[in-house]
This record gives C-alpha cells, sequence and structure tokens, in this order.
C-alpha cells in the first residue's frame, strides 16, 4: 500500500504543470549558478595571478630587502564561488611586515560596489529562496487539497491507514521534488571540470555534503508544509500561513537576529580602537620629549662621547619601552574587540537558528570555508606566512643595503630578485574542522523534518476526512 501511494504521489506532481514549471526554472537557476560560479572563479584566478605578477614587478626596481612592500593575495577558490557567503565582503590582499598588525584590504565589493547590491546568484540563494517556495507551491495543499476536492474520502474507503498515507504522501512529494535539483546539478558538476576548475577530492566531498544539506533544508520545508496543510482545512488558509511563515523564516528572523544582538552587545568601534593608539602615540610622544628635556641637564660638557652614548642607550630603552606598550595596548584592543565580537556572534547565530533558512545558511558556508571564519582563517595563515617571511628577511639583512657613500667608484647595488620570495600558499581549514563546525546546523535541520513531519503525522492522525 505504501508503495501505490508513493507512485500515485509522484504520477499526480510529475503529470501537473506546475512540475514542468518548477523543473524548467530549477535546471536554468542551477546550472546558470554552476556557471556564474565558475567564470567568476576563473576571472578571480586571472586577477589573483596579475595582482602577484604586479606585486613582484614593484619590487624589481628596488636594491635593498628592508624598503619592498609585500603583499599577500587570498586566492578565489571553487567552493567560495558557488556558495559565496562573505569571500567578497573580506579584503583580498595583506601588505607583510615582519612585525605589527595584519590587515586584509581591498574586498570584491570595493572594486565592484554594484556586487553589493544586487549580491550574487549562488546555491545558497537558491536553496534558501526558490526551492523553499517551490516546497510550498507543491505541498501546501496536500492533506486539506485533496479534501477540497474530495478524493481524500474517497481513499480512506479503502482499508488505508493514516500512518502508511502520510508517510507516502510525504516521501513522494519529496521524491518528485528532488528531480527538479538532482538532475541540473549533475550538469552543473560536469561543467566544473570541462570550464577547467580545479576541484580535488575533499573538494567534492564538501559540495556533496552541501547538496545533501540543501536535501535536508527542503526537507524542512516540505513537512512544514504537510504539517500546516494537515492542521487547516481549506488550501487558501494554509498557503497565507506558510507564505508568512517563510517569509519570517527566511527575510526577517536571520536579519533581526543580527539587529538585535547588535543592540544587546556592544562591540568596541574600529574608530574608537584607532582613537586609543592615536591618544597613546600622543602621550608617548609628550613623554620622550619631556625625557630629552631632563636628560639635556645632566649632559657632561666635559665627557660628551659618554653623554653621547647614554643619550643613545636612553632613547633606545624608552622608544622600546614605548613601543613595547603601544603594542600591548594594539594586542588588548583587538582582543577586546574580538572577544566582543565572538560574544556577538554567537548570540545572532543562537536566535537566528530558529529558523531553519540561517541553519541552512550557517551550514553550508562553513562547509565552502565562506563563513565569517574565513576572516580569521586568512589571518591565521598571513601570520604563519609572516612567520617564514620575517626569517627570509633575516637572512637577508645586511646584504644589498644602501650605499651612503658618495664615492662615484663605489659599485651601485644589484636590484633585489623578488623571485627569491617565499610563495604564499593558502591552505583551506581540514575538512575534519568545517564538518565539525556544521554539525550543530545539520542537527538543527534534522530536528525541524522531525519535528515539522511528527507534527503533521498527528494532526493527520485527527484530521477529520470527510
Amino acid at each position: 500500500m505504501f508503495k501505490l501511494i508513493v507512485a500515485k504521489e509522484l504520477r499526480e506532481i510529475i503529470a501537473s504543470t506546475k512540475f514542468a514549471v518548477t523543473f524548467l526554472v530549477c535546471s536554468l537557476l542551477i546550472i546558470l549558478a554552476f556557471y556564474v560560479g565558475a567564470r567568476n572563479y576563473q576571472v578571480g584566478m586571472a586577477q589573483h595571478e596579475l595582482a602577484i605578477a604586479e606585486n613582484l614587478q614593484q619590487m624589481k626596481s628596488h636594491t635593498n630587502w628592508r624598503s619592498i612592500q609585500h603583499r599577500i593575495f587570498l586566492p578565489p577558490q571553487p567552493l567560495m564561488t558557488l556558495v559565496t557567503g562573505i569571500s567578497n565582503d573580506i579584503g583580498r590582499n595583506i601588505q607583510v611586515e615582519t612585525q605589527g598588525e595584519l590587515t586584509p584590504l581591498d574586498s570584491r565589493f570595493n572594486d565592484d560596489p554594484v556586487f553589493a547590491v544586487f549580491r550574487f546568484l549562488d546555491l545558497d540563494f537558491i536553496f534558501q529562496v526558490v526551492l523553499s517556495l517551490f516546497a510550498i507551491l507543491f505541498l501546501y495543499n496536500a492533506i486539506n487539497g485533496e479534501k477540497e476536492q474530495g478524493t481524500l474520502r474517497l481513499t480512506f474507503t479503502n482499508s488505508i491507514p493514516r500512518d502508511t498515507y502520510i508517510l507516502g504522501k510525504i516521501t513522494g512529494a519529496f521524491l518528485a521534488m528532488s528531480i527538479p535539483l538532482l538532475i541540473p546539478i549533475l550538469i552543473g558538476c560536469l561543467l566544473l571540470p570541462i570550464m577547467g576548475i580545479p576541484m580535488v577530492a575533499e573538494e567534492w566531498i564538501r559540495l556533496a555534503m552541501v547538496i545533501l544539506t540543501g536535501l535536508l533544508f527542503l526537507g524542512a520545508f516540505s513537512t512544514l508544509s504537510l504539517f500546516v496543510s494537515s492542521l487547516t482545512h481549506r488550501s487558501s488558509s494554509s498557503f497565507l500561513i506558510l507564505l508568512v511563515a517563510w517569509i519570517f523564516a527566511v527575510l526577517i528572523i536571520p536579519r533581526a537576529s543580527v539587529l538585535s544582538a547588535g543592540n544587546m552587545v556592544d562591540v568596541i568601534s574600529v574608530d574608537e580602537i584607532a582613537h586609543q593608539k592615536i591618544q597613546q602615540d600622543y602621550e608617548n610622544q609628550q613623554e620622550m620629549m619631556a625625557r630629552m628635556n631632563e636628560f639635556e641637564v645632566v649632559i657632561d660638557p666635559n665627557n660628551t662621547r659618554g653623554s653621547f652614548d647614554k643619550l643613545t642607550t636612553f632613547l633606545k630603552e624608552t622608544t622600546e619601552r614605548l613601543e613595547k606598550e603601544r603594542k600591548e595596548l594594539a594586542e588588548r584592543l583587538e582582543e577586546q574587540r574580538r572577544n566582543e565580537e565572538s560574544v556577538q556572534q554567537r548570540l545572532a547565530f543562537g536566535l537566528a537558528r530558529i529558523s531553519p533558512a540561517s541553519a541552512f545558511s550557517l551550514a553550508v558556508t562553513n562547509l565552502a570555508g565562506s563563513s565569517l571564519e574565513l576572516k580569521n582563517h586568512y589571518l591565521e595563515e598571513a601570520r604563519r606566512y609572516r612567520s617564514i617571511y620575517a626569517g627570509f628577511m633575516e637572512g637577508k639583512s645586511g646584504t644589498q643595503g644602501i650605499v651612503i657613500s658618495s664615492n662615484p667608484n663605489q659599485p651601485k647595488p644589484e636590484p633585489i630578485d623578488p623571485a627569491e620570495l617565499p610563495e604564499f600558499q593558502y591552505r583551506q581549514p581540514p575538512l575534519e574542522s568545517v564538518v565539525r563546525a556544521s554539525v550543530l546546523d545539520l542537527g538543527i535541520l534534522a530536528i525541524f523534518n522531525i519535528v515539522f513531519f511528527a507534527g503533521a503525522f498527528v494532526a493527520f492522525l485527527r484530521y477529520d476526512v470527510r
């Protein structure tokens, strides 16, 4: 009996006009998302290589390693173009010094502001917005629609268990909706190697998990639609309720949670940090001037060399102490900002997770490596590279230095060879860490499926089929 119900549901949905329209729209959007993502990767990689070449070119005229300005660049990643997350919002290059702060600069939206307005067509958008609406469209009248047509009472003139009927109903509908999804996704996956997008085994695993997460999200809205249809007796009522629920889940809750967390948790601003640093620099400058004025009083005119040696030592010790204090202040302020941001983000995500759309988006951006952790991971990779870079610069210290002598016979120093610089290799977070970061949201999506189906099951057991 279960197979007959599933087969009946499949035939009815596949033979409908809305299935044909859904299949066409889904196919176009998903294939377009893969194509646009592949093209963005190609363009991004070309720009990345050009930026590296330009960085090396501008260093060729230097004769002193200490005078160069070396930048490292965040390379585009295939999955980040399919699930963009914040990958276009963060800075793509960092100027590397042997010490000091590392700050990402020049985001994609900084270069192309129009993309900040219209954003990108990616898999996150298609699942969150388009496919969730299609799930509502297919199942808002799954139960009450058949009651309105009289087919529900006719069906139960036979000895069909209600639990078998409701399980077959959701199974058939879910299978019918998966067809418009999986076929174009497979075509899109074939486009990636055809367009020369390098995908290693780990990235294919991540992409498969993104797709499975999408199916889990689709299942959440499918079971929710079945639940509401089992609670109401008119299809127009269930459609209105589901439309309001979709607006809250997809549009309102994610944004409201961010606003609420922002009002509940204060985070020290970048401007306030800059102000405190400037204030510290001013105080250090005033202290340095006061100390030098005090030192001039005790200079021995009979032993100027000794006095100057003392002055040099004094200036060095004072400068080192003040620089240490400034560094400690900067580290303390940055740590304070990171801690406050972390509390704010946890609160915002915790509130947002009452929506399956938010849980889905957090899961897939973690899997694709384009979540909020991308900025922190990029900085960690930059710090790792800086230790290598600092060792390289230490090895180059004292060689090819600046020539102070004006002797015309002094040979001119040879230009440096930028090719000697150690290459920056960006390493994505390991698969284990991104899966671990996604487990919570995957579990929440699974719970949504279970709760909504359980609600539909209980409601249908009491449903008046007459």
